[in-house]
Protein backbone atom coordinates (compact mmCIF):
# COMPACT_ATOMS: atom_id res chain seq x y z
CA UNK A 1 0.00 0.00 0.00
CA UNK A 2 1.63 3.63 -0.88
CA UNK A 3 1.26 6.45 0.98
CA UNK A 4 0.65 9.64 -0.58
CA UNK A 5 1.77 12.52 0.95
CA UNK A 6 -0.82 15.64 1.24
CA UNK A 7 0.87 18.31 -1.04
CA UNK A 8 1.19 21.75 0.57
CA UNK A 9 1.56 24.74 -1.24
CA UNK A 10 5.24 25.66 -1.07
CA UNK A 11 6.21 29.24 1.46
CA UNK A 12 6.32 32.50 -0.14
CA UNK A 13 9.67 33.62 -1.41
CA UNK A 14 10.90 36.35 0.60
CA UNK A 15 10.44 38.53 -2.43
CA UNK A 16 6.52 38.05 -2.44
CA UNK A 17 6.02 38.76 1.17
CA UNK A 18 8.07 41.92 0.63
CA UNK A 19 5.98 42.89 -1.59
CA UNK A 20 2.74 42.09 -0.20
CA UNK A 21 4.03 44.43 3.00
CA UNK A 22 4.97 46.90 0.92
CA UNK A 23 1.37 46.98 -0.73
CA UNK A 24 -0.56 47.08 2.65
CA UNK A 25 1.68 49.93 3.56
CA UNK A 26 0.88 52.06 0.58
CA UNK A 27 1.04 55.76 0.73
CA UNK A 28 -1.54 57.54 -1.30
CA UNK A 29 -0.82 60.87 0.18
CA UNK A 30 1.13 62.76 2.66
CA UNK A 31 2.28 65.74 4.69
CA UNK A 32 4.83 66.01 7.32
CA UNK A 33 4.43 68.67 10.56
CA UNK A 34 8.02 69.20 11.29
CA UNK A 35 7.71 70.74 15.20
CA UNK A 36 10.81 70.91 17.22
CA UNK A 37 12.71 67.21 17.83
CA UNK A 38 9.78 65.84 16.69
CA UNK A 39 7.90 65.05 13.13
CA UNK A 40 4.16 64.48 12.22
CA UNK A 41 3.26 62.55 9.44
CA UNK A 42 -0.14 62.25 8.23
CA UNK A 43 -0.78 59.61 5.66
CA UNK A 44 -3.47 58.90 3.70
CA UNK A 45 -3.33 54.87 3.03
CA UNK A 46 -5.42 51.94 1.99
CA UNK A 47 -6.40 48.89 3.60
CA UNK A 48 -6.55 45.37 2.13
CA UNK A 49 -10.56 46.53 0.93
CA UNK A 50 -8.98 49.45 -0.59
CA UNK A 51 -10.69 52.15 1.51
CA UNK A 52 -8.76 54.47 2.66
CA UNK A 53 -7.95 55.96 5.96
CA UNK A 54 -5.02 57.77 7.93
CA UNK A 55 -2.11 56.90 9.71
CA UNK A 56 -0.86 60.00 12.29
CA UNK A 57 2.39 58.97 12.95
CA UNK A 58 4.69 61.05 15.72
CA UNK A 59 8.10 60.69 15.26
CA UNK A 60 10.86 61.85 17.81
CA UNK A 61 14.65 62.16 17.78
CA UNK A 62 16.01 60.45 20.82
CA UNK A 63 19.87 60.18 21.79
CA UNK A 64 21.19 56.43 22.16
CA UNK A 65 24.13 57.84 23.88
CA UNK A 66 27.46 59.65 24.04
CA UNK A 67 28.83 58.57 20.90
CA UNK A 68 26.62 60.60 19.39
CA UNK A 69 24.07 57.99 17.81
CA UNK A 70 20.85 58.75 18.02
CA UNK A 71 16.98 56.70 17.00
CA UNK A 72 13.78 57.08 16.51
CA UNK A 73 10.75 56.71 18.97
CA UNK A 74 6.94 56.55 16.63
CA UNK A 75 3.73 56.60 18.05
CA UNK A 76 0.68 55.49 15.61
CA UNK A 77 -2.40 56.58 15.46
CA UNK A 78 -5.37 55.25 12.90
CA UNK A 79 -8.49 57.15 11.79
CA UNK A 80 -10.88 55.01 9.72
CA UNK A 81 -13.31 57.04 7.47
CA UNK A 82 -16.66 55.94 10.01
CA UNK A 83 -14.81 58.45 12.20
CA UNK A 84 -13.46 60.97 10.35
CA UNK A 85 -16.76 63.51 11.06
CA UNK A 86 -17.01 62.92 14.76
CA UNK A 87 -12.70 63.05 14.84
CA UNK A 88 -12.57 66.27 13.42
CA UNK A 89 -15.51 67.57 15.38
CA UNK A 90 -13.33 67.25 18.52
CA UNK A 91 -10.57 67.80 16.94
CA UNK A 92 -11.89 71.71 16.35
CA UNK A 93 -13.45 72.47 19.50
CA UNK A 94 -10.41 71.54 21.43
CA UNK A 95 -8.28 73.74 19.21
CA UNK A 96 -11.13 76.39 19.35
CA UNK A 97 -10.99 75.82 23.18
CA UNK A 98 -6.94 76.26 23.36
CA UNK A 99 -7.36 79.67 21.22
CA UNK A 100 -9.97 81.26 23.46
CA UNK A 101 -8.23 80.31 26.37
CA UNK A 102 -5.28 81.79 25.22
CA UNK A 103 -6.61 85.25 24.38
CA UNK A 104 -8.68 85.16 27.69
CA UNK A 105 -5.53 84.46 29.67
CA UNK A 106 -3.22 86.72 27.29
CA UNK A 107 -6.01 89.69 28.44
CA UNK A 108 -6.19 88.75 31.80
CA UNK A 109 -2.23 88.94 32.12
CA UNK A 110 -2.56 92.33 30.38
CA UNK A 111 -5.08 93.50 32.86
CA UNK A 112 -2.96 92.70 35.93
CA UNK A 113 0.06 94.20 34.48
CA UNK A 114 -1.98 97.38 33.92
CA UNK A 115 -3.07 97.43 37.69
CA UNK A 116 0.25 96.64 38.83
CA UNK A 117 1.74 99.41 36.85
CA UNK A 118 -1.21 101.77 38.44
CA UNK A 119 -0.40 100.85 41.83
CA UNK A 120 3.02 101.63 41.26
CA UNK A 121 2.57 105.32 40.42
Amino acid sequence: MLFFKKSTPPPPTEEKVIIEKKEEKEIIFSKAVKAGKRIYYLDVKKDRRDDLFIAITESKKKSTGEDGQFSFEKHKIFLYKEDFDKFEEALSDVLGYIRTSKAELESKSKEKENSSAENTL
